[in-house]
């Protein structure tokens, strides 16, 4: 069955991306920041600070991205259709 996505709250989506993008980026910034200290790039404690920064950066601007796309597509929705899927409801064992 084919369904198509209406529209995207932006609120709901923007809040779990937001999350998501903040966790994401501890993952990779702490295995670069353990190589980078070990390497002598940071001094004096600096590189702590990037890790309270940088994630709430991804936080704060993941949220404004996602949510000024889901207006996007909101307002383009009627003109394109939208998003179309296929689903299958309760066929699998």
């Amino acid at each position: 069955m084919k369904q198509q996505v209406a529209r995207f709250p932006p609120h709901q989506n923007a809040k779990v991306m937001a999350i998501m993008m903040a966790l994401t980026s501890l993952i990779f910034m702490i295995p670069f920041l353990v190589i980078g200290s070990l390497f002598g790039a940071s001094r004096g404690g600096m590189h702590m600070w990037v890790i309270i920064i940088l994630p709430v950066f991804y936080l704060v601007i993941g949220y404004i991205s996602v949510v000024i796309g889901c207006a996007i597509y909101n307002v383009l929705v009627p003109f394109t259709g939208g998003i179309e899927f296929e689903s299958t409801a309760g066929d699998r064992p």
